[in-house]
């Protein structure tokens, strides 16, 4: 049975830390309410966002030391210093990076780190605050071991949770109650960090909701091998004695990358997560759910059959497919979270039985115009074969830019995105690209802001299997009321 479909809309694509700002990097400041009310200008129902996690090694936000909690980056330092937490000297006392167009994260961890302190010692010789104290109460589940967690990291000197002695490394909550309290000024300024993200953000999505502009979010399928999700709840996943992966998750060999991509992180002991009711899983998918209005699952076709690696392998090449949850797990979110709005992500290799297990769940699936144009062979991702229920993008965060996709694809490829939109040369392709996309008869439409700028290949946000990315940040002046027009003009007359 498909779920109710809403009425067609329109999106765009646009990470949090790709706002422009002062301070190095996007965050929930008056930045975010500007492009709110660009989004609502330009007649747009939705904006989708890349996961909000705090980042570690490679800086992207799919491989996060915690499944639940929110990255301090976002937290807006002009909001802290109105509120007498900072001071504006303070902040720009700080190098957060000397190129605006890109996020430097060395200069963010050095920098925010310093002054998020200095606000968090400021904030400590306070009076009790009860909303922080009632939010630490709500999210305890997930907010204390996160809290220890980074605490012992830094007493670590960052190293991963691996390396640390037994004593640490095996979580047990009574044994490590003295480590608590030894460690309790540390674990309260993370606290205290999580408490001004989760207030912040509130506030924007529920600005958002007033301007009609629904959030739209991204969980990944996996957690980080680094993470507290791992070290606390080491359980759920496929680990030895020892907490050494046995297998680990990628994919196989494809377009993106011939040896595969190895992501590397531990895959689930499904079994144990099966007989428990899947309760971790609810647990955060209801706790995304209070952070977005709908929720992209990455890696949706994980759910029926997953990539093994056998750990230690070099590339992605020698990997197993193995059954996962399927309509088991389907079935305990439906009737823990009802008719949760979800987007399935089921891009990549597609069997009968991943699509069969996207349409038992009632889920509107991706469809991405850049596979569409494969002079080779016909391709499933031409529009004329979309589902209503269905979302679809010019490119995802994991593509090239649609002027950055002319540049590289074959002159084949090319021409038979050409010949499809009508157009004689690429100049307005990326036109061609989003009208397509708006007057498809998928029920969503998203398009990545860069493809609606024109941009090139600099402003790609990830390149699969490669470091250096997750860098790229618009203009302070992109957001234009004549682009705004134009964009709500299409989007009208596609009937979005």
């Amino acid at each position: 049975m498909a779920l109710k479909t809403e009425k067609r809309g329109a999106g765009i694509l646009l990470p949090v830390f790709s706002l422009p700002s002062q301070y190095g990097i996007g965050s929930f400041g008056d930045a975010a309410y500007r492009w709110i009310d660009f989004l609502s200008m330009s007649g747009q129902t939705y904006w989708q966002v890349l996961p909000l996690h705090p980042t570690s090694y490679g800086d992207s936000p799919y491989q996060s030391v915690s499944a639940f909690a929110g990255n301090p980056y976002f937290i807006d330092l002009e909001t802290l210093c109105r509120e007498g937490l900072l001071t504006e000297d303070e902040c720009r006392a700080q190098s957060f990076g000397e190129d605006s167009s890109r996020v430097d994260y060395y200069a963010l961890y050095q920098g925010r780190n310093t002054v998020l302190r200095k606000a968090f010692e400021r904030y400590a010789t306070r009076s009790r605050n009860k909303d922080i104290e009632a939010f630490r109460d709500v999210h305890a589940a997930w907010l204390e071991p996160y809290a220890l967690f980074m605490a012992l990291k830094a007493s670590q000197d960052g190293r991963s949770w691996t390396e640390w002695d037994d004593d640490l490394k095996h979580y047990d909550e009574r044994k490590l109650s003295s480590v608590r309290n030894h460690l309790k000024r540390e674990i309260d300024y993370h606290v205290f960090a999580q408490y001004l993200f989760f207030t912040q953000w509130s506030l924007v999505k529920n600005y958002a909701s007033t301007k009609g502009v629904k959030i739209i979010g991204d969980i990944p399928l996996y957690a980080a091998m680094d993470s507290v999700d791992v070290w606390s709840k080491s359980g759920l996943f496929l680990l030895d004695k020892e907490k050494v992966p046995i297998l680990v998750a990628g994919v196989p060999p494809d377009h993106f990358s011939a040896q595969g991509q190895l992501w590397g992180n531990p895959l689930y002991d499904w079994e144990v997560s099966k007989n428990d009711g899947y309760a971790w899983w609810l647990s955060r998918l209801s706790m995304m759910f209070s952070l977005y209005d709908v929720l992209r699952i990455d890696h949706f076709r994980g759910l029926e059959s997953y990539y093994a690696v056998p750990y230690g392998e070099a590339t992605a090449e020698n990997g197993t497919w193995q059954k996962g949850p399927g309509l088991s797990f389907i079935n305990a979110v439906k009737q823990s979270l009802g008719d949760a709005d979800i987007i399935a992500e089921d891009l990549g290799y597609l069997t009968p039985e991943v699509r069969e297990l996207v349409r038992a769940s009632g889920y509107p699936s991706m469809k991405v115009l850049q596979f569409a144009f494969d002079s080779r062979e016909e391709s499933d991702y031409m529009p004329y074969k979309y589902d209503p229920n269905s979302v679809v993008y010019t490119g995802t965060h994991d593509n090239d830019t649609i002027r950055g996709w002319f540049s590289s694809a074959s002159s084949d490829d090319a021409a038979l995105a050409l010949r499809y939109f009508g157009l004689k040369n690429d100049e307005d392709g990326h036109w061609g690209f989003i009208r397509s996309a708006l007057g498809s008869v998928s029920n969503r439409a998203v398009i990545p802001f860069q493809d609606y700028l024109n941009l090139g290949s600099e402003a790609r946000i990830n390149t699969p299997s490669t470091l250096g990315n997750w860098h790229w940040r618009m203009r302070n002046d992109a957001l234009s009321p004549e682009l705004a027009q134009n964009i709500a003009g299409l989007t009208k007359l596609y009937g979005r």
